[in-house]
């Protein structure tokens, strides 16, 4: 039986939320995660007008009483947002949720007379949707280098670009790596299961570190670890995240963000609506990954990106094969995707530099490409079996050891590789405003791919050495 990746992923993020009952939608089409029985408004009369609606349909929603319709969490936040209870969240299972799909429907008539949206599904900001995030890490012959190589340059914290990474935690040997000595920021959580095995999702931010560090030395690097529970958190959460991590720190020159949901629409996510009307008036960048669904659905925060008043604070970064010269198979695509960067088979930092650590695989490579490509993807190559496709079944899982660097894959990488290389532009030319670095760079550039047959600007840094995507041969 072939790897369900997707529900592989939703059965995990199920157990890592185990008092948040979650569907797939939508209509179970596998697109993304949500809260079942809830859904969000913006605080005040917005959520009051929403909260009466539903109440007036409820008798069309299977399972609803009106006793069901109720606000759960009242009090207003930065985020601006709601949770209104519209249905038992225990009764069904994964598959949809028609009490949410009902209320989302009894509000379509009050949105055309507003203009804009009332109300949205409770969705799981990931960075783990549909891939893993494009693969799983694997290891690399010792004596290994970075890849992209370290950039010439020094880090002078009197100069030195200010990049604050949202994702997972730090690993607790990371200062062993010289490149990550000077990072600062949230320990990695539970880095080893009881059996002394490394977590799924674990060195996801420092990977992301080193990244960055290698393109751009002359960076001063914050890594939070909001998203360091199986890489995953609600929207109406992740709002309030990302306005606690700038305030903590303040206004970084770049934000790094390897995260985010599609939501089937191309107006946004309301949960991070408020933070990113408040990104537009700062200086700071948004560089955001564009999400590994192979799709050319908007995925959020990236898909900002392409929104009237975002175009110059955010920048959304796709995801290019070992060759550099065309898409990864896994990258999302279109339109709204404003430049692509190197994200498959990067060597970078994970963990066991003073020990090495296990490895357990969590998914089964497939026998083709899932998305339909002819290279040596990641969807099949290196070849391995997991623990999570195999359940009930007879294969045993592979285990690694990891020590030090790692290849990985993803437009979660892709996209600290765009950082370093606005970071690293501010640094050459003295330039103080990092959205004028970024277009000053894109302005510049001169390098192209090509993705689903379009010819898209490619950010690929001098450092950075190819990888081979022939299959290799096999013996008979």
């Amino acid at each position: 039986m072939a790897p369900q990746r997707f529900r592989e992923q939703y059965d995990q993020i199920q157990r890592s939320m185990p008092d948040v009952p979650l569907a797939i939608g939508p209509d179970d089409a596998g697109e993304f995660l949500y809260e079942k029985g809830v859904v969000l408004a913006r605080d005040g009369e917005e959520a009051r007008l929403v909260e009466d609606t539903v109440r007036q349909h409820f008798t069309t929603f299977a399972g609803l009483t009106a006793d069901h319709v109720r606000r759960t969490s009242p009090e207003t936040n930065r985020s601006g947002i709601t949770r209104i209870r519209v249905a038992d969240p225990g009764q069904g299972d994964g598959s949809g949720d028609p009490a949410v799909a009902g209320a989302l429907r009894a509000l379509r008539e009050p949105e055309g007379r507003t203009g804009r949206r009332l109300v949205s599904r409770n969705h799981v900001v990931s960075i783990a949707v549909n891939a893993c995030p494009g693969d799983e890490p694997v290891p690399v012959e010792a004596g290994a280098q970075p890849n992209p190589a370290v950039a010439d340059g020094a880090h002078t914290p009197d100069s030195a670009v200010g990049v604050l990474v949202i994702d997972t935690g730090l690993m607790n040997d990371y200062r062993s790596y010289p490149l990550l000595t000077h990072t600062r920021g949230d320990a990695q959580v539970e880095e080893c299961g009881e059996d002394g095995i490394l977590r799924q999702y674990c060195g996801h931010g420092t990977f992301i570190a080193g990244l960055v560090a290698a393109v751009a030395p002359n960076t001063d690097i914050t890594v939070r670890g909001t998203l360091n529970d199986a890489g995953a958190i609600l929207e109406s959460e992740f709002g309030e995240k990302l306005f606690e991590a700038v305030d903590q720190d303040g206004w970084p020159d770049i934000l790094s963000l390897s995260a985010g949901t599609s939501n089937g629409r191309t107006d946004g996510l309301l949960g991070v609506d408020a933070f990113m009307r408040e990104l537009r008036q700062q200086r700071t960048l948004l560089v955001a990954c564009a999400g590994n669904n192979s799709s050319a659905s908007p995925f959020w925060p990236a898909a900002y990106a392409d929104l009237p008043g975002f175009e110059n604070a955010v920048l959304s970064i796709g995801a290019l094969r070992g060759d550099g010269e065309f898409g990864a198979c896994f990258s999302n695509h279109g339109a709204w995707v404003k430049a692509y960067a190197p994200g498959e088979r990067l060597t970078s930092a994970l963990t066991g530099f003073d020990t090495p650590v296990p490895y357990v695989y969590q998914h089964s490579t497939y026998d083709a490409c899932r998305y339909g490509f002819g290279y040596a993807c990641t969807c099949r190559h290196p070849r391995h079996t997991g623990v999570l496709s195999e359940e009930g079944g007879s294969g045993k899982p592979d285990q690694v050891m990891f020590e030090g660097l790692a290849q990985w894959s993803g437009t979660s990488f892709a996209t600290p590789v765009a950082v370093g290389m606005v970071a690293a532009h501010m640094t050459a030319r003295a330039e103080t405003d990092p959205r004028a670095a970024r277009q000053q760079l894109m302005d510049a550039n001169s390098e192209l791919a090509e993705v689903r047959g379009a010819t898209v600007p490619a950010l690929i840094p001098a450092t950075w050495r190819p990888t081979p995507v022939a299959l290799p041969s096999t013996r008979t």
